[in-house]
């Protein structure tokens, strides 16, 4: 079981469980087009967001493997809510983990990604003992890509045209990093 000592801080950002009032800014980056282009949703109404918005609520501690721990990542400095994160707890038998993150277009290019996934990987490793911890992301979304090579991530596959998403062939990078890998970072 994980249940973090709130907030989780980084030095940019506090990770903390999702709030009813979040709902607003939750939906200032789910309804952005260039936000959904690498997701298997659309663009999000307001009224999805909402239905987005009750399940994170739920989820502010990993009790049982096949569930997520959702966090919302908000500047230090202000409080603003500029990012969503998550991370998935796959296994207890295999100690299986993977992160994921989506941050707000405004508030991207400032390592905050970056930090937000190296405290999820933390979260994994400290927190559920995982002994790995896989990302995927987009084969187009170098951004991502990016941010789980700075953590240590090594690409385990490049997965070509593995999904038919909104209409056409998408490929799929995985990354992935063990837990003595990530102590030796």
């Amino acid at each position: 079981m994980l249940k973090p000592d709130y907030p989780v801080r980084t030095p940019q950002l506090a990770l903390r469980p999702f709030a009813r009032d979040d709902l607003d800014a939750l939906y200032d980056f789910h309804r952005l087009p260039e936000v959904a282009r690498y997701l298997y949703n659309e663009p999000r109404s307001r009224a999805e967001v909402s239905v987005l918005l009750e399940g994170k609520l739920a989820a502010s501690s990993l009790t049982a493997d096949g569930k997520a721990l959702c966090l919302a990542a908000e500047l230090a400095a202000t409080g603003q809510l500029v990012g969503d994160c998550t991370l998935f707890w796959l296994s207890r038998a295999h100690q299986q983990g993977e992160i994921g993150f989506v941050f707000h277009p405004a508030f991207q290019g400032r390592g905050l990604a970056t930090e937000a996934a190296a405290a999820l990987l933390r979260l994994g490793f400290e927190g559920l003992d995982l002994h790995r911890i896989i990302g995927r992301c987009d084969g187009r979304n170098l951004g991502s890509a990016r941010v789980m090579e700075r953590n240590g991530m090594r690409r385990e596959a490049h997965l070509v045209e593995n999904e038919f998403v909104k209409g056409e062939w998408q490929s799929e990078l995985v990354y992935a990093i063990l837990e003595r890998e990530w102590r030796g970072l």
